[in-house]
C-alpha cells in the first residue's frame, strides 16, 4: 500500500491478524509494516499512518543518513553491517585485526556463509516435517541473482547473503524452496502451498524486492 505523507510517498506493507490493536513497525532497513486487526479498513490504516507521519518521516530520514555514513566507514572497526535484519558493528561480527580491507571483506563473507548455514540448518527441519518433503542436499552458495533454488534432483541452495535478512524473511525463502520439491513451477498450486505455511509471504517477497540490493558486501 502506498501512502502519501507531506514530503514523500511511502510503501507500507499491511499484516492482518487476530490482534486488537494497530501498530506501526519500521525495521533498520526502512521496511514499514502496519500490523492491523482483521477487517481493518484501508482508510483507518492510512489515517493512523498519517497521524504518525512526522515521526515516520524523521525515522526514515535518520535511516537514509545512516546508510550514507555506512558507505564511508564500511570496513572500519565500528562500521555497521546487517545481520539477521539488524545493523551490527563489524567488530561484533568478526575479528577486525587485519592488514587490509580485502582481508576483512573475505573474513566477513565467511562469517555470513557460516551464519546462513547455521540458521538454515536450524530452521529447515520443522518446515520439512510440516510439508512432508526431504531435499537430497542443502548448500550455501554465492549468487547475484537468486536467494535460493531447487533443482530437479531435489538439491536446495541458499544465498549466503540471506544471513543479512530478518529471520522471518529467511524462513520465507526456505519455505519457498521446500515447496518446489512438490511443485517445480510457480503455478497456483505452488503459491497455495506456500501460503498455507506462511500466509503473509508477499510481505517477505516485497522486503527482498525492495531491500535485497542493499544486502551486499
Amino acid at each position: 500500500m502506498e501512502i502519501q505523507l507531506e514530503r514523500r510517498t511511502i510503501d507500507v506493507h499491511v499484516a492482518y491478524g487476530a490482534g486488537k490493536k494497530l501498530s506501526i513497525q519500521i525495521e533498520p532497513s526502512g521496511f514499514i509494516t502496519v500490523k492491523a486487526p482483521n477487517g481493518t479498513s484501508d482508510e483507518m490504516i492510512i489515517r493512523e499512518v498519517k497521524q504518525h507521519g512526522q515521526a515516520i518521516a524523521a525515522q526514515l530520514d535518520w535511516i537514509e543518513k545512516s546508510r550514507d555514513a555506512l558507505s564511508l566507514k564500511e570496513y572500519q572497526e565500528q562500521g555497521k553491517f546487517l545481520h539477521l535484519g539488524k545493523y551490527c558493528s563489524l567488530s561484533d561480527l568478526i575479528d577486525t585485526t587485519a592488514e587490509n580491507e580485502e582481508e576483512l571483506r573475505q573474513r566477513l563473507k565467511k562469517f555470513y556463509f557460516a551464519s546462513c548455514k547455521k540458521v538454515v540448518s536450524e530452521r529447515i527441519p520443522a518446515f520439512q516435517k510440516h510439508l512432508k518433503v526431504a531435499p537430497k542436499s542443502i548448500e550455501i552458495v554465492e549468487s547475484s541473482t537468486k536467494w535460493g533454488s531447487c533443482s530437479s534432483k531435489k538439491q536446495l541452495t541458499f544465498n549466503y547473503r540471506l544471513a543479512m535478512a530478518p529471520i522471518e524473511v529467511i524462513d520465507y525463502v526456505i519455505i519457498h524452496e521446500l515447496c518446489h520439491l512438490s511443485h517445480m513451477n510457480h503455478d497456483r498450486s505452488f503459491w497455495r502451498l506456500v501460503g498455507s505455511v506462511m500466509p503473509d509471504y508477499k510481505e517477505k517477497e516485497a522486503y527482498l524486492a525492495r531491500y535485497g540490493q542493499a544486502m551486499t558486501l
